[in-house]
């Protein structure tokens, strides 16, 4: 039954179940006429036998409503099955929000309350109008009158003691009756309730009247052994509604004749006819031809025989074929622990499954194995379903004849079986009386199972939980009676690998290997072909475990010696339990290591400090390292990976912490002569002790490779690299100088690190501008016409600082560094990264900013800055002609010239920039705007130069 079906069925159960409970006078109505429109479409939608047999169950029929029918059913195995599933889908919300039961867990968290009163409410929604009317507008509740509380520090500090004791508890879990037991408050119902109820209902406490409660309901699974169920009641959930009719069905020999059963005869011969004869209420069928016959008690085989002889006799030359065709309906009762218990009339053919599947199966508190046939009084037969369960066996399943009672006891004694079984469960137990038996029923041990390790928990006469050990290893061991209530638990095998010898880390086939005496490392990884590519080959760590304490120590090894020469001392012997690690020289080992870190942390104490040590500076892989027993720093050095090609090869220094008379840790530093360690010297390679830190330092003026660009007007444009402290002027001329074309004035030179201030400037400036920018807008909330003008401009240019690509630019004049001598005053030190371009000479001179027309004009030596701005168009009325500037084509910038009867005469030369600003004194208070606009526009020059090459 789908989830649609289930709750149109839960909907219409419902509302059928109000209408029987309003009484007699209610009943002697029809169904229909008792449901709204609604629900008597719901109870519509049903197919034809579920509604049917829902009327007859909740309504019944006869006189006056009250006496209850037989379940007839449409087909003889047509039935509306057991929906066991219904009252947990609704517990868990799927036709309401979810309520609290028996086993929850749940979150109460709690806070202090503020203010006294209640709770400010939403406001409730507009009412509808009806068509053609205007709907009222809602009237809205005064807001409540919420004082603020005034507590003692004392009440406070109660109170947030109450809060932490109760939530740090959390989660809560509610006992088998649904009550939540918090030790302050006692026990609380709350099976039932939904979270706002719940929460309702722990207001009302006075112990937390000082508190706002909230209540989380968690849908947690049960797992172990609180998952455990009762072993094959799920044969009855799930059935589907219909059967297959009982025509379909083969007759058994032994079937029993009886009133209504259909027996189809087929003549051939002489005679060539078919009938179809009914069995009636005295037992006789009229056979055309032969006159009535007496058929009745007996079985299906007697009654083939009775009849092919008698057509046989008296009818010469005509021989019958003899069948069973729709057999009989049946009552029989169905009582005990049954889903369902009642009369049902079933097919002729049914059996005791049957009419259990068909009253919707057996109890969880009802017997699966003692069911019970009972024919006039009479116990005819039992029924095990284990049998039919576990092994398939049917032949306890009796056949069922008019009357019959099936009997449900409850359930005998139950036993749990939990642990590593194949069907951990709850067993109703019959003739098994020892835990091996109930192992059996189990399906048996799982493959990780100990059967020497099997507890038994069980209650005993002085109603005391005890546990009692039980060895299943042995086949002479004595048995152990089980007792009902008792919890048998099957422990798992240790989980750590024995006798073998564990290989991971960066190997092409990590696992386990077997460990045989005598084993080594090369026999481990036989090869170089076991490593994946850029694997470390000459630092291998195996971590030990010594007996009998299991402590953790750590050994390492050069894997191309120990393959060079197996069976040597370098090819180390392994022992049982060992665990190889191969690194990857590309990547950190303080992720792998971590783990054993945390071993030897674990294991230290006062006179064994932690095993470790740690080297640093111009090593591969820098980090701690555990320390080995013998290690040296020739070791240490292969587990950082061996040296960097900058590491400095004459000394390194060697940080040592020593404990001084058990009061305080000195510090001491030994000089280490790294090349006569790497030369191999005995003497040099000192043995480490626990927290040595070797720094190996750097080759002195050891820098990477600096390297500058020259592009444009150069006779070799390129890249050069540069020694430390080389001048532009050195690099000028082995680049060859400048070609006649170039236009030395308007060189670029960038520097990286001159950009990344720009870009912090620039990022200063954003902010300084937009908090300029929120007191415009609160001023322009005002309306002030000035202030509204002056935000519009601000937002513009905090537009575009924020999309200013910053340059990096250097002003630097290339004549001067040319003609002058290496290294004066006029000369660069050039930096890594620096790029130099030379553009071509220039005729050009720009014009841009606060003028009509931004563009180009070519040179004229005649022309002074103001007649440029003249051929552009003149400024606009937001120019600010007083601070008018020139950007020179190197990048520095003229503010002012000469004045002549208020005309500039400074002078302007091919490549010039001519800018003129925004009037930002106008709109005061934005005296930083003027530097702002300077910024943009400088930026602007610089990187249009830049993008022209």
């Amino acid at each position: 039954m789908n989830r649609m079906k289930r709750s149109a069925w839960v909907l219409a159960a419902g509302c059928l179940a109000a209408a029987a409970l309003a009484g007699p006078a209610a009943r002697a109505q029809s169904p229909e006429s008792m449901l709204t429109s609604e629900q008597l479409e719901i109870l519509r939608s049903l197919p034809p036998d579920q509604r049917d047999a829902l009327i007859d169950q909740l309504l019944g029929s006869g006189q006056d409503g009250l006496a209850r029918r037989d379940r007839q059913l449409q087909f003889p195995e047509t039935v509306i099955p057991r929906d066991p599933d219904a009252a947990a889908l609704e517990q868990e919300g799927l036709f309401g929000e979810p309520r609290f039961k028996a086993d929850d867990t749940l979150l109460l968290l709690l806070e202090i309350r503020e203010f006294e009163g209640p709770d400010p409410v939403l406001p409730a929604p507009p009412a509808t109008a009806a068509p053609g009317e205007q709907a009222a507008p809602p009237v809205q509740p005064p807001p409540p009158q919420r004082e603020r509380i005034i507590r003692t520090p004392d009440e406070l500090a109660e109170l947030k003691e109450l809060r932490e004791r109760i939530q740090g508890r959390n989660p809560y879990r509610l006992d088998r009756l649904g009550r939540l037991e918090i030790p302050e408050l006692g026990q609380i119902a709350l099976a039932g309730l939904t979270e706002a109820q719940a929460k309702q209902r722990l207001s009302v406490v006075t112990e937390l009247a000082g508190f706002t409660i909230e209540v989380i309901r968690l849908p947690l699974e049960r797992t172990g052994e609180e998952a455990l169920k009762p072993f094959g009641y799920d044969l009855f959930a799930g059935i589907p509604t219909t059967f297959a009719p009982a025509t379909d069905i083969p007759v058994p020999a032994d079937y029993v004749i009886g009133p209504g059963d259909q027996i189809r005869v087929q003549l051939y011969g002489d005679v060539n006819q078919s009938y179809v004869l009914t069995v009636g209420r005295d037992g006789l069928v009229n056979f055309p031809e032969l006159g009535p016959i007496d058929v009745s008690g007996q079985t299906f085989s007697q009654l083939r025989a009775d009849l092919e002889q008698r057509v046989a006799r008296q009818m010469i030359g005509t021989q019958a074929s003899i069948t069973v065709g729709e057999t009989r309906s049946i009552r029989v009762f169905v009582l005990g622990e049954a889903y369902r218990p009642g009369s049902y009339t079933v097919s002729g053919l049914s059996t005791i499954t049957n009419a259990l599947f068909v009253s919707g199966g057996v109890t969880e508190i009802g017997s699966l194995r003692n069911i019970q046939l009972k024919r006039r009084g009479t116990l005819v037969s039992r029924l095990d379903l284990y049998d039919l369960l576990l092994h398939g066996d049917t032949s306890d399943d009796s056949r069922l004849l008019p009357g019959d009672v099936i009997f449900i006891p409850p359930v005998g004694r139950t036993v749990a079986v939990t642990g590593e079984v194949r069907r951990p469960a709850i067993y109703e137990v019959a003739g098994e009386t020892t835990a091996r038996q109930l192992i059996e029923l189990a399906g048996g041990l799982a493959p990780e199972a100990d059967p020497s390790l099997v507890r038994l928990e069980r209650i005993n006469d002085q109603r005391q939980r005890v546990t009692l050990d039980v060895d299943l290893s042995r086949e002479g061991a004595p048995a152990t009676a089980l007792v009902s209530g008792d919890v048998l638990r099957v422990m798992s095998i240790r989980t750590g690998l024995e006798n073998s010898v564990l290989l991971q880390g960066h190997v092409h086939r990590p696992g386990a290997l077997q460990y045989r005496p005598g084993m080594r490392l090369s026999d481990a990884i036989p090869s170089l072909d076991e490593l994946k590519p850029r694997a470390d080959m000459h630092y291998v760590l195996v971590r030990r475990e010594l007996p009998p304490d299991r402590l953790v120590t750590a050994h390492s090894a050069d894997l191309a010696r120990a393959l060079a020469s197996r069976g040597s001392e370098a090819d180390i012997l392994l022992q049982a339990r060992d665990r190889i690690v191969v690194f990857d020289s590309e990547t950190g080992r303080e992720r792998i290591l971590a783990p054993l870190f945390d071993e030897l942390r674990l294991q230290s104490r006062l006179d064994r400090p932690m095993q470790i040590v740690g080297v640093g500076g111009r090593v591969k892989a820098p980090g701690r390292y555990p320390l080995e027993p013998g290690m040296r720093v020739s070791d240490l050095i292969r587990a950082g990976a061996s040296l960097q090609e900058a590491a400095y090869g004459g000394e390194a220094e060697l940080t040592r912490h020593r404990i001084v008379d058990g009061e305080y840790r000195q510090i001491d530093l030994v000089l280490v002569d790294l090349g006569a360690v790497l030369r191999g010297d005995t003497a040099a390679d000192i043995v480490l002790e626990s927290y040595d830190y070797l720094n190996v330092k750097e080759m002195p003026q050891w820098s990477r490779a600096e390297s500058v660009e020259i592009v444009g007007e150069v006779r070799f444009p390129g890249t050069y690299p540069v020694k430390r402290g080389e001048t532009l002027h050195s690099v000028m001329q082995r680049a060859g100088g400048i070609t006649d074309l170039a236009f030395p004035e308007g060189s670029i030179y960038l520097r990286e690190d001159l950009r990344q201030k720009e870009r912090d400037r620039i990022e200063q400036l954003a902010v300084r501008l937009q908090s300029d920018i929120a007191v415009l807008a609160l001023q322009a909330s005002q309306e002030n016409t000035r202030a509204t003008q002056a935000l519009t401009v601000g937002q513009s240019l905090l537009s575009d600082l924020q999309n200013a690509k910053p340059v990096g630019r250097l002003v630097f004049d290339l004549k001067q560094v040319m003609a002058s001598d290496a290294g004066s005053a006029w000369d660069v030190v050039m930096k890594d990264g620096d790029r130099i371009m030379v553009p071509r000479r220039a005729q050009e001179v720009t014009v841009l900013g606060e003028v009509q027309t931004t563009t180009s004009h070519l040179y004229r030596p005649d022309l002074s800055r103001d007649d440029y701005i003249s051929l552009s168009g003149g400024t606009t009325q937001k120019a600010d002609e007083r601070r008018t500037y020139v950007v020179r084509a190197d990048g520095s910038v003229v503010t002012s010239g000469s004045q002549w009867f208020g005309r500039s005469v400074a002078e302007i030369r091919p490549g010039d920039s001519i800018v003129v600003p925004l009037d930002a004194e106008r709109m005061r208070p934005l005296p930083l705007w003027i530097a702002v606009t300077q910024i943009i526009y400088q930026m602007a020059i610089a990187a249009a130069a830049v993008n022209s090459f």
